[in-house]
């Protein structure tokens, strides 16, 4: 390792011309890059009484849970996401927007694997869960491959990863609530979220940062109901067995996350690095729920 006066002078020699100038451009339009998502109540939910905001600010959530009446659940049961008619008034295919529905059924269902055994009838839960993607802000397709093509380039200037370009960052809003078998609502989220241009990879599409962000909301919810509090707080736990196995592409848990499909896993990971819409590699068939005010 280098670490002599001579031989930092050395490397500023050799760096190519610009490179600095260029990373600290990079660096501080995108430290001011986030889009910002509403945190609004899209009265989807049976109740908002009682929900503690977690005063986040990347991630904006309102929740609620009630470890006591979950304790005695084993079973549970995982409605299809649905899609709220204001969601995406902007969004052209509609098909896009059930892939990201799609995406959080998927995350709920591994998410709650860890604790609870998921069935394929809601009958024989103790606890159902559903969720609604109350809104979408589009991410600027055009932008999005600008940004991917700026970082690729860079990528042959400087030696470090370089973050998007803070413009046509999209986002997510998203709500749910688990209920038991007599509807008494035991958990509750009101949920949203936006990109930002140093951890959330430009993908040209208009539900690329969409996509990447609604697997995260499955995540967050799932793991209050299998810890009984809020997500929030302490440190990250390494994922269990069964969560990376699911998120390599590989069979889920319980049979009845299937429905759901497949994490497109390494295959998607690597698209997301050049740029390619999820479309392209999440071919799984999105099961929406029918919209019920």
């Amino acid at each position: 390792m280098l670490h002599s006066r001579a031989d930092r002078a050395l490397i500023r020699r050799h760096r190519p011309p610009g490179a600095s100038a260029l990373l600290s451009c990079l660096i501080l339009s995108a430290a001011a890059g986030c889009a910002s998502v509403p945190l609004e109540e899209a009265h989807t939910l049976v109740s908002y009484d009682g929900l503690t905001s977690n005063n986040g600010k990347i991630t904006k959530a309102k929740f609620k849970i009630e470890p006591n009446d979950l304790a005695a659940a084993k079973t549970i049961y995982i409605e299809p996401t649905r899609v709220s008619p204001n969601a995406d008034p902007s969004i052209k295919k509609p098909s896009e927007s059930a892939l990201i529905a799609n995406v959080i059924s998927r995350a709920l269902c591994v998410g709650v694997s860890d604790r609870f055994q998921v069935v394929d009838r809601r009958e024989n839960a103790d606890v159902v869960v559903h969720a609604t993607v109350t809104r979408i802000l589009p991410t600027n397709a055009t932008m999005a491959g600008v940004s991917t093509a700026t970082s690729l380039g860079a990528s042959f200037v400087i030696p470090v990863p370089v973050p998007r370009l803070p413009v046509g960052l999209g986002g997510l809003a998203v709500e749910a609530e688990a209920r038991t078998r007599d509807g008494k609502q035991v958990g509750a989220m009101v949920w949203a979220k936006g990109a930002n241009a140093i951890t959330t990879s430009a993908r040209v599409s208009q539900v690329g940062d969409a996509y990447s962000l609604a697997s995260s909301f499955g995540s967050d919810f799932s793991k209050m109901l299998v810890n009984g509090k809020t997500p929030y707080k302490g440190l990250p736990k390494f994922p269990s067995a069964q969560k990376i196995k699911s998120s390599l592409g590989g069979r889920p848990k319980y049979p009845a996350c299937e429905r759901f499909g497949r994490s497109p896993g390494v295959k998607d990971f690597a698209a997301s690095q050049i740029g390619l819409p999820p479309s392209w590699t999440d071919k799984q068939p999105a099961v929406v729920g029918q919209w019920a005010p």
